[in-house]
This record gives structure tokens, sequence and C-alpha cells, in this order.
């Protein structure tokens, strides 16, 4: 990559987050569990994807996961780029996890998430380590993004956990450390920008003035 060395934009990365979902709605932690938007959430996808747009992205890639994929599709329709589906993009399986409120959770696993908060590496509900996420989803986005023309556009739309474990790997930040990007509202988007050393935040949590985050990890 290139561009960005010798003057130009470089190559951008969106990592785009799901809309609204009654388990969002509800604090009850998602994971891989397929769960589809509300009308709320659709509403929200079409709104910002009209926005979206507005950077002319060049592809469009999404997790298979059918909250991610309604999300997608609504940039898809704006656009007319075809959407190309990966389950590496889906969120973190959290095994037991899944389907239990976020105070179920501190009230039954509380050391496990005290410690997962501390950044240590937890397999929360017996699921998957944030690294493994990484190491799943970071090199499909490098990848795509590979493909792009110089300036060119990418939208990832993934999930909360899933996009914040790709951006510090992307950022080389140390894992510990990850928790330290605050999590993204529904249906809004950061930035990653190619410069000379590497990848670059840009942007964080983008799209609407500020909102409560509704289930970081799903």
């Amino acid at each position: 990559m290139t561009s960005a060395k010798s003057g130009g934009r470089g190559r951008r990365i969106v990592l785009w987050r799901h809309g609204q979902t009654a388990w969002n709605l509800e604090r009850r932690f998602q994971g891989s569990t397929d769960i589809e938007l509300t009308g709320t959430g659709v509403a929200q996808a079409r709104r910002a994807a009209r926005l979206l747009a507005g950077l002319r992205p060049d592809a469009i890639i999404a997790s298979d996961l059918q909250r991610a994929a309604a999300t997608a599709a609504e940039l898809a329709a704006v656009t007319g780029l075809p959407v190309s589906h990966h389950s590496e993009l889906r969120e973190t399986y959290a095994g037991v996890w899944q389907g239990l409120t976020h105070d179920e959770i501190i009230a039954r696993h509380g050391e496990e998430y005290a410690a997962w908060k501390r950044g240590e590496p937890v397999r929360r509900g017996g699921g998957e380590l944030e690294t493994e996420v990484a190491d799943r989803a970071a090199p499909v986005v490098l990848e795509q993004a590979g493909k792009l023309p110089e300036d060119g556009t990418l939208v990832v739309v993934s999930h909360g956990g899933t996009i914040r474990t790709t951006i510090g790997r992307l950022l080389q930040l140390e894992s510990r450390s990850w928790e330290a990007l605050g999590g993204l509202t529904n249906c809004c988007w950061s930035v990653l920008g190619e410069g000379a050393r590497g990848w670059r935040l840009l942007e964080h949590n983008a799209g609407t003035l500020p909102e409560p985050v509704l289930g970081d990890d799903d």
C-alpha cells in the first residue's frame, strides 16, 4: 500500500456496527446468536446507509448473522454494491453467557466478568478469547482492504466486540488495552485510515450525537 506515502489520502476502512435488536434493548448478550433487527434497527440502518453512501465506498463486506447482513443490505440498496458475507466477522462466541442479561452475567459469573474488564484473557462463558476473534476477523478485513483501489473505501458491517478487537489488532495495540476503545452505538461506525506507519484511527463511534451504548459485545 503506497498511496498514503505518495501523498494520496490512502485507503479507508469503515467498521459499521449493526442496527438495534430486541436483545440490545434488554441488555442481553447476543454473541453468535442470530438475532434480527427491530423496526427501529432497520430505520437506523437506512438512515446511516444514506450517510455512508456519501463516502462512495468501493466494497461492502459483512458478518453473515442476520442483524449485520440486514444492516449491510441497506447500504447495498443505496450504492448498488454487492455484499460479501463472511462468518469470520461474526460476534464473539461466548458460550453460556449468550442469552443472559448484563445483570445475570455479573450475578452468575462475576469473577470471570471482572477479570475480563481488567484486561485479562478470559474465555467468557467458555467461548472465544478476544485475541481469537481478532485472529479470524482482522485477516479478512485486511485481505479485502488490500483489493481496494488507491484512496478506496471498504465498509465492514459487523458487531461491537468484533469491531473493537479488529481495530485493536489493526492499530497494533496490546490486547489488554483493547477495552480502552469505547463501545459503538447501534449503527454507528469507526474509520481507520492508511498511514505511512500503518493504520490509524480517524473516527470512532461516529454517526450520531452521543447516545447510550446498548449491548456492547453483540
